[in-house]
């Protein structure tokens, strides 16, 4: 919980690098949280449409910012730019970034500042 809450605090910080860790706990416990708000949307019938609640769809638009702006932090911990995220887009393409998503961070610093793990 104290990964999620650190992104969600440093809610539109797009400079900086982010570790693997802080990703990726991160992403579960928004996971974690999205299939709880589903769930609650399917058992109140908040759902707008085929399968689309309303808490949940509250929930997304919320953090989108803050799950984007880790995401571009966690790409600078690799040494590359957040605008690489956008390969992500093209169908397989997108392996290169999970790839650099898993990949390890960039020792010592980088041109987007020090590595998070010395800190």
């Amino acid at each position: 919980m104290e990964w999620y809450l650190k992104v969600i605090k440093n809610y539109a910080g797009f400079s900086g690098r982010a570790r693997r860790k802080e990703l990726w706990m991160f992403l579960l416990i928004h996971m974690a949280v999205s299939f709880v708000l589903g769930f609650v949307d399917g058992l109140l019938g908040l759902t707008i449409a085929e399968g689309v609640g309303i808490l949940s769809t509250i929930y997304v638009l919320a953090v989108f910012i803050p799950t984007l702006a880790v995401q571009v932090r966690r790409m600078h911990d690799v040494g590359r730019s957040g605008w690489w995220l956008l390969l992500s887009l093209i169908p397989l393409a997108g392996l290169i970034v999970l790839y650099w998503m898993v990949k390890d961070s960039d020792p010592g610093s980088n041109q987007y500042g020090e590595n998070p793990k010395g800190m």
